[in-house]
């Protein structure tokens, strides 16, 4: 299918834009085709456009039986500000289960949200590192990210300081280390 080869090129390319292009396109001649969902729910989550991306990422979901785009699902809805969806999308998620690469990121995503609302506890059960390995997953380092900010807000430097000591140790060009370090008092 030629409209979704050239969706696909585009989307690889970065060129979010002719992405959704071709993917509409595509989807008039197949909408229960779950790639083309998938490419215009990512290319329009990539453009900002949350409304859109949501809608395709529930049609990919309910087409594939997949939850792996769940946690974009999850950030779309931030961007919304419709805060009470984002809890119903993270309890279907655990309901409904996924890959280990899927909820990483998802408890990123979540946690960031119950810190952004002002609920750092419920956010550090779902950020906290048990351990902080030697070799993260990027995922991982996003997910410690997140838990260096709630363990600042909840007063515990100490985890802080060690949080960011491992994300430094694993990738000292991590985007966000100054901010995170000076948020800290190091």
């Amino acid at each position: 299918m030629q409209g979704l080869e050239d969706a696909a090129g585009a989307f690889a390319d970065a060129r979010y834009g002719k992405a959704v292009e071709h993917a509409e396109r595509a989807k008039q001649a197949s909408s229960s085709n779950a790639t083309i969902r998938e490419i215009l729910g990512l290319a329009n989550y990539r453009l900002g456009r949350w409304e859109a991306a949501l809608k395709e990422l529930r049609g990919f979901r309910r087409i594939a039986g997949e939850t792996t785009h769940m946690p974009v699902e999850m950030d779309c809805l931030r961007a919304l500000e419709r805060s009470d969806d984002v809890d119903k999308v993270w309890r279907e998620l655990k309901h409904l289960g996924g890959r280990p690469d899927t909820f990483r990121e998802a408890r990123v995503v979540y946690g960031s949200h119950l810190l952004d609302t002002g609920r750092p506890r419920e956010a550090w059960q779902v950020v906290n590192p048990k351990r902080l390995e030697e070799h993260p997953h990027e995922a991982e380092l996003r997910q410690w990210y997140v838990a260096a900010r709630v363990a600042t807000h909840l007063g515990d430097s100490d985890a802080a300081g060690q949080i960011l000591a491992a994300i430094t140790a694993a990738d000292p060009a991590f985007p966000g280390l100054d901010e995170l370090e000076a948020a800290i008092g190091g």
